[in-house]
Parts: structure tokens; C-alpha cells; sequence
């Protein structure tokens, strides 16, 4: 199609009206939808946008009044600091008002446009015929998954920071492949140690290069770290399991790179020593003992093609399906009329009425940076840590990953742009603490959520718990399946 034509100019509105995220950027997917679902957007109680998606042609509904706020992100774009204002997606003509949502009854109400929310509002529209309105407190569908592209280089970002598909769930991988074109990649990361670039998870290459050895084999390395691992005994005399993630590393590479990497990563990422954080945090770093510096060992690794956002509006794209974003639950569960509810946002805030302490939880910021007429990379890998306080000339690194998107999908362009990660608290809940006190308080908040009647507890940041894409996805199916075990499959599909 030209690019000027109207229905490509209409396309770009669309994809615009997708575009709310706080770094420049342009449309997600830019395609074209053939279902008669209806996404309504709630920017103020006043304010609707509705992306009503016809057979062959697409349009733009609006209804709003008063001022619209804006989002003024940093951009620190290598010299220079830019500030950059954004709208939300407000038209310049008064449309006729659109049906109020919330007049109607469904049979689902679920809260969060993530992947635990998305894939059981699916679940139930394709497998049951059933209706399902999505609440979703951001400006965008898809959750922390949510990736776009950038305005100013062209290239596929993510706003919540890398997100990389791998799972050994034979059912996940299949229920992915309908929503997707699928690229195999296998995640490797390397990191700045000592001014050395080195593979992470450790390898023999990282042994070799950080400690100047020569280890040739898989019987050598072995070697090797048995003379590094650490052993904990019991009162008996006995071996005895890791309490809590110091332990872990200490069992697993022993002190020398628990200094250089595991003890100053973990306190930038978590603001707390190893020693204070269960044995879960660095159970899940792998160490091998062979030059195989994958990230993952799941047999399914793969990206999608067209990035993960379309899937999301691939999965949502039903006419059973009603997504309301830039929608405060708390501000509108009165007016709900559903027969069951799905939450899938933070446990700690549903209680909030009950004053109790709330959990805790780490998040991340992201600085933006462009480097113009780079044709090729900034940085020799996708992802490298920086898990060092200080760099070899003793200067504060204070950040723990810089991410360039750039690196890939076969991504081409005459810029990069790559992110600098720091960790953080406050801000967007991405990883809970687990230490003993906040295990014992969400048990407390647990006990709660049982015995909620008519609200299905769902996802990561209800179960308190760090899940991978794949676990969410798994967990999403497989509380779908208990909850509608004794339902008939409906004839009709979606």
C-alpha cells in the first residue's frame, strides 16, 4: 500500500493511539485488525477513546473534556538532556458518546491487560464464548511486556526492560505458536568484570579469562570449582542445604566469584547483601561447567517476530472482549457488573483498607540514550552486566545492565539507542523481596485472598512470587482449566 494513501494515514492514527509510552516512539504493529472488537481507553472519568477495528476499515471514536496532563520523560541523548512532552491520544472532533462499558454485565471482570489477565479473558472468549471486560490501569495493553518502536532510530524496544521467551512447558510453547511468527534465539549475556568481558552465567571461558587459567575440559572445571565451593555443615556434622542466597553462591562458585560478581550485582539489584535474601534470589543463576554460555537451557527459546505487543492485541481481539485502559479498578469496582473477578494486580493493594504493612518490592529506571550515525552496535552484546560497584579506574557504577534492542530480530539502522538499568525502590513493582519478613506478611495477605468470595487471585504480583513469561502463561492455563473444569466447551469460536 503507498504510505500516503487515507487507510495508511488512518493506520498510523491507530498505531499512534498506542503510542503512550514515556521515550519516543511510533506504532507498535501498524497492522490492520479483520474482528469487530471494541477497546475502550479511559484517559479521564470524562475521557474515552475507542478503537472500534471493522472489517476493512478502521476507525477513531472520541468523547473528552478538559485539560489533558502530560508525561515529560528525560531523555538523556548522549551529551545532552532533552525533555520531551507526550499527550495522551485525544482527537481534535467531538464524536458521539459510545456506550458505557459498565451498563453491561459480563461474565468475567479481570483486572490487569498483562499476560495472566490476557491469556484467561482469551481462554474463556475462544473456549466458552464468554464475555470479558479488562481493567488495566495503565496506558497500554500487554503489561510488562508491552514493546514498541522507537520514533527516532526505528528500532523494536521493550518499556519495562528486556523480555526474552524460553520454556520447557510443551503446552506453553504450543499455545504461544497462535498468536505469533516465531524467530529461534538463544539468550547469552556477557559482563564488565575487572575491565574484562566475560560470559555470564560463569563458564570456562569466564574462569579462564577473570583468573588466567587454562581449563580445557568439562573434568577440569569441575575440578576446579570443587576446590572453590563452599560446604555448610549442620550441628551433626552434616551437609546441609543453602538458607539463604550468600550460602547458595558460596556452595556453587565459592568466594572468589562471589566477590567479583554475585555479592556487589545482588546488593545494586536488591539494595540488600545476598545474605539478607532467601536462597531463591541466586538459585536461579545457572553455572556451568563447559563453554555453553546460554542464558537459558529450556528447549523452546525463541522471540516473535513482530514483537510482542501485536500479540497481545492478537489475543484481546474478540468481540467478547472489552479492555478498559487508563481505568483505576479501585475507582470503578462499584460500578461493575461481572460474574466473577480475576486480579491480577498487587495482593498488598486490594487489602490496602486493612492498614497493614505493604509488601516490599524493587523496580527499575531506564535511561534513554541515542547514538546517532551508528550503523553499527554501542555495545558487543544485547545485554551486559555491570555487576561491579566501581569500574577499573575506580569511577561509581551505579547502574547494573545496559540493554541495545538494536542487537536483535536482524534490526537495521543508522542509530542505536540503548538503556541504562538501575534498580530502585519505589516506582513499578517488578520484583519481590524475599526475605522471611515478606513471606511472612503476604502468607498473611494469602489467608486473605481465600477467603475473598467472587475474586480469583491471579499472576505475579498477586501471588507475590517472580514469574518468568513462560510460568505466568502456565499458571494463567492451568487456573483456567480448575476453574472451568465442570463448564461445557462452547460450539462457537470466537
Amino acid at each position: 500500500m503507498p504510505p500516503n494513501t487515507p487507510r495508511s494515514q488512518l493506520k498510523r492514527k491507530l498505531s499512534n493511539a498506542f503510542n503512550t509510552i514515556s521515550s519516543p516512539q511510533r506504532s507498535n504493529s501498524g497492522s490492520s485488525s479483520t474482528s469487530s472488537s471494541s477497546i475502550y481507553n479511559l484517559v479521564r472519568p470524562t475521557t474515552t477513546l475507542a478503537l472500534i477495528i471493522g472489517a476493512s476499515w478502521l476507525s477513531i471514536l472520541t468523547r473528552y473534556s478538559g485539560n489533558n496532563s502530560e508525561l515529560k520523560p528525560s531523555i538523556n541523548n548522549m551529551a545532552q538532556q532533552t525533555t520531551v512532552t507526550q499527550q495522551h491520544y485525544l482527537r481534535e472532533k467531538e464524536e458521539p458518546k459510545l456506550d458505557d462499558p459498565f451498563a453491561i454485565e459480563y461474565d468475567n471482570c479481570i483486572i490487569g491487560a498483562g499476560l495472566s489477565g490476557s491469556v484467561i479473558a482469551e481462554q474463556y472468549a475462544t473456549k466458552f464464548g464468554q464475555t470479558s471486560l479488562i481493567i488495566e490501569k495503565r496506558n497500554h495493553i500487554g503489561g510488562n511486556v508491552y514493546d514498541y518502536i522507537d520514533d527516532e532510530t526505528g528500532i523494536r524496544c521493550s518499556l519495562y526492560g528486556a523480555h526474552l521467551f524460553h520454556t520447557r512447558h510443551e503446552r506453553v510453547w504450543e499455545y504461544v505458536q497462535q498468536f505469533a511468527d516465531w524467530i529461534p534465539y538463544e539468550h547469552s549475556v556477557v559482563g564488565n568484570v575487572n575491565g574484562k568481558i566475560v560470559p555470564i552465567p560463569v563458564t570456562i571461558d569466564t574462569v579462564n579469562t577473570l583468573f588466567d587459567l587454562n581449563i580445557q575440559s568439562t573434568q577440569e572445571m569441575d575440578e576446579w570449582l570443587k576446590n572453590e565451593q563452599v560446604q555448610f555443615k549442620d550441628e551433626d556434622g552434616n551437609t546441609r542445604e543453602p538458607v539463604n542466597s550468600e550460602e547458595v553462591a558460596l556452595t556453587r562458585v565459592g568466594q572468589r566469584l562471589y566477590d567479583l560478581i554475585f555479592k556487589p550485582y545482588t546488593y545494586k539489584q536488591w539494595a540488600k547483601y545476598p545474605a539478607e535474601l532467601g536462597p531463591e534470589v541466586l538459585s536461579r543463576i545457572p553455572v556451568r561447567n563447559n563453554h555453553d554460555g546460554r542464558y537459558f537451557s529450556d528447549p523452546h527459546q525463541a522471540l516473535p517476530k513482530d514483537g510482542y505487543t501485536p500479540i497481545f492485541e492478537k489475543m484481546l481481539n474478540s468481540p467478547k472482549i472489552t479492555v478498559l485502559t487508563n481505568t483505576d479498578f479501585f475507582a470503578v469496582r462499584d460500578r461493575l457488573k461481572c460474574k466473577r473477578i480475576y486480579y491480577s494486580g498487587q495482593i498488598d493493594t486490594y487489602y490496602a483498607d486493612l492498614g497493614w504493612p505493604k509488601l516490599e518490592y524493587r523496580s527499575l529506571s531506564f535511561e534513554r540514550v541515542v547514538q546517532k550515525e551508528t550503523k553499527g552496535y554501542y555495545q558487543e552484546a544485547f545485554v551486559v552486566n555491570h555487576p561491579q560497584a566501581t569500574d577499573v579506574n575506580g569511577k561509581d557504577v551505579d547502574y547494573t545492565r545496559i540493554v541495545e534492542y538494536k542487537h536483535l530480530l536482524n534490526q537495521t539502522s543508522d542509530s542505536t539507542v540503548y538503556f541504562i538499568e538501575r534498580s530502585k525502590d519505589g516506582g513499578e513493582p517488578y520484583y519481590p523481596v524475599p526475605n522471611q519478613e515478606n513471606k511472612d506478611l503476604y502468607r498473611r495477605y494469602q489467608e486473605m485472598a481465600e477467603k475473598e468470595e467472587g475474586v480469583t487471585f491471579v499472576g505475579r504480583l498477586a501471588n507475590y512470587k517472580y514469574f518468568n513469561m513462560d510460568d505466568a502463561i502456565l499458571n494463567a492455563l492451568e487456573l483456567f482449566d480448575k476453574d472451568t473444569k465442570d463448564m461445557t466447551v462452547s460450539k462457537s469460536s470466537r
